[in-house]
């Protein structure tokens, strides 16, 4: 007798839902006839084993079903098939089989493991690997021993060239995800080692299975029917690869994809899936919105497919650029085991990953400045961070973020910025923006906040970008409250230079700084260029007294502007016909207590359906400095 598939030394057999073996086993043999089966336990007889008809035998080949042991063991099953006359034509013993749950593993190098071999965990004899060598043993990493891979593939991913174990690195979150289960259910795990590291969504393609194991699904779908046909779900950590312009927006078409065909495959069409949120990246180059969006497209999944779980990473420390460390992979595959957990065994098991929640902005009182509410569902115990909460971003069009602080009440965060109540809606929300956030905001059951973003918080806006290109005056003689401070006929005497700056803040602080404690004034001046007549206004930000001539004609002046300077805190409405136009604007300098101005436009005239559009289906002032 010759086990093909469902039945090896030191396997997992997948149970059912009444928690006992259903094993379908098959192979080749040179006799006919009946095939029982006989079961110890730790020496012992298992009731109902002796000599019990399980199969047949016949053209040679022999199939049949182990039904009915109860999750645990170790087993000790003994095959023999009968010929029919009272004697035994053949026989083989399979030793140390476990009854339990039954995983794959699949996706690129952080499931592959490539944290530091020295932070692995001691081995369980209760989780069990199927290894890439096709063989059962003790889960211990590395798993994924790729060097010694059965399917084809593996090697054709390397160059043609077999893999080598440089003895350092392989620790992934699928033992410790194994270890977590097991303590969580009391029953034995197997894990079946699949994944391969720099691949993409493509060379997963479900459509390649019929290349067998000359392909990462089919090798997959090989190593499935091995083992019996038969598992418990999909743990996944796959998405850096596709972290890029061609393959980003293909990414939530491919994952439902990839889960509809898992799904197939193994005859389940509820199979639970745990996806990671891919985590962060050092030095990945100008990709940035790529790996966000793939990140954001992870955490809907859970909503966009049924019986489907997503656990962030983003907080978790890496062994190098891109790999998450040994001793985080440890609590990744704990966060994996609690997921899967409760997407299996509902609320009972206890909360699913944090999800993001109703998102409000509140006016803080005395400086009129804008909050972001930021309301979390399935927190355990309130957020926490380990040090001053970090994470969160509010982005303009420049990718400029401007948080200045973040408040942790119980399920909510404040985030605190400097742009004025009215104008923070045009900004962009974002938790872990960009490859490489810091972010270390958890709840008491370490479980982090997903990455999420850009969400857009306002209604959509005709903005344009703030002016950082100025025509800036030498320092002209004070004027007080600039009540009585006209319009300059001429700026060619105010030896007006032009001027860029680094930032949005046209900040002229350095200057103002050495003309102290004399209180002066600066003009700013700007052109724009309407392509048609529009209904434009002027924001503006600052932090001394100020006013403002449109064309010459004043438009706007704040006799009591202070410190801070707010964006948007005024919004002068204007009526700019088709042509060029010039805006200046006086600053006084407060005795050296200001510094500068914030500048943009916004137009005004256009109604919603036209706004939400897109800048595409409309004209903007022209910036010309």
């Amino acid at each position: 007798m010759n086990i093909g598939t469902g039945l090896f030394n030191s396997m997992v057999l997948q149970r059912n839902r009444r928690n006992v073996s259903e094993g379908v086993f098959s192979g080749t043999c040179d006799c006919t006839g009946s095939v029982v089966v006989s079961v110890t336990k730790r020496g012992k007889k298992v009731s109902g084993y002796s000599s019990r008809p399980v199969g047949n035998a016949s053209r040679g080949r022999f199939a049949g079903c182990i039904e009915g042991l109860p999750a645990g063991g170790p087993y000790e099953i003994e095959l023999t098939i009968n010929d029919g006359k009272g004697g035994a034509a053949d026989r083989m013993t399979v030793r140390d089989v476990l009854v339990g749950d039954v995983w794959i593993l699949g996706g690129q190098s952080n499931m592959q493991g490539c944290g530091r071999r020295e932070d692995r965990l001691p081995p369980n004899p209760m989780v069990r690997a199927f290894y890439m060598n096709d063989c059962w043993a003790t889960a211990l990493d590395p798993i994924h021993n790729l060097w010694d891979a059965v399917d084809q593939i593996h090697t054709d991913l390397n160059g043609g060239i077999r893999h080598s174990d440089d003895h350092l690195l392989g620790v992934g979150p699928g033992v410790a995800f194994g270890q977590h289960m097991y303590a969580l259910t009391g029953v034995p795990q197997g894990l079946l080692a699949c994944g391969h590291g720099g691949t993409s969504m493509g060379q997963w393609d479900p459509k390649l299975k019929k290349l067998g194991g000359k392909s990462l699904y089919g090798a997959t779908v090989r190593r499935f029917i091995r083992n019996g046909s038969k598992i418990a779900g999909v743990v996944w950590y796959q998405g850096c690869s596709d972290a890029n312009q061609a393959a980003a927006p293909l990414y939530t078409k491919r994952m439902k994809e990839l889960i509809s065909a898992f799904r197939r495959d193994t005859h389940d069409a509820r199979l639970p899936i745990a996806v990671v949120q891919i985590s962060r990246v050092v030095g990945w180059g100008d990709d940035v919105k790529y790996w966000n969006s793939v990140q954001d497209q992870e955490r809907l999944l859970s909503s966009r497919v049924q019986n489907c779980t997503v656990v962030p990473a983003i907080d978790l420390a890496l062994d190098d650029g891109i790999h998450i460390s040994g001793k985080d992979q440890q609590r990744l595959g704990r966060r994996l085991a609690d997921a899967m957990h409760v997407l299996r065994e509902g609320r009972s098991a206890g909360m699913p990953p944090i999800a993001l929640g109703k998102v409000s902005i509140e006016e803080e009182r005395g400086r009129g400045c804008g909050n972001i509410v930021v309301e979390f569902a399935n927190v355990v115990g309130g957020l926490r961070a380990g040090s001053r909460p970090a994470g969160f971003s509010l982005v303009d069009r420049n990718g400029m973020s401007f948080v200045y602080d973040i408040a942790l009440d119980g399920k909510r965060a404040v985030v605190r910025s400097s742009f004025g109540f009215k104008d923070v809606g045009e900004l962009s929300l974002h938790y872990g923006h960009g490859v490489n956030p810091y972010c270390n905001i958890t709840d008491a059951a370490d479980r982090p906040l997903p990455v999420f973003g850009p969400l857009h918080i306002g209604k959509p806006r005709a903005l344009t970008p703030f002016v950082q290109v100025l025509r800036v005056s030498a320092f002209q003689p004070g004027a007080g409250r600039l009540h009585k401070l006209e319009c300059p006929d001429d700026l060619a005497p105010l030896n007006m230079l032009t001027r860029t700056f680094s930032q949005i803040f046209c900040d002229l602080h350095d200057e103002i700084s050495k003309t102290a404690p004399k209180d002066l004034v600066v003009f700013y001046a700007c052109r724009i260029l309407c392509s048609e007549d529009m209904g434009i206004e002027a924001h503006m930000g600052y932090d001394g007294p100020i006013k403002a001539w449109f064309d010459r004609r004043e438009v706007f002046h704040d006799p009591n502007g202070t410190n801070p300077a707010i964006a948007g805190a005024a919004r002068v409405p204007i009526a700019a016909n088709q042509g060029e136009h010039e805006l200046i604007v006086a600053l006084g300098t407060n005795e050296s207590k200001a510094w500068g101005i914030f500048l943009n436009f916004e137009r005004k005239d256009l109604p919603l359906s036209v706004l939400r559009q897109g800048p595409s289906s409309y004209a903007m002032p022209r910036i010309l400095g």
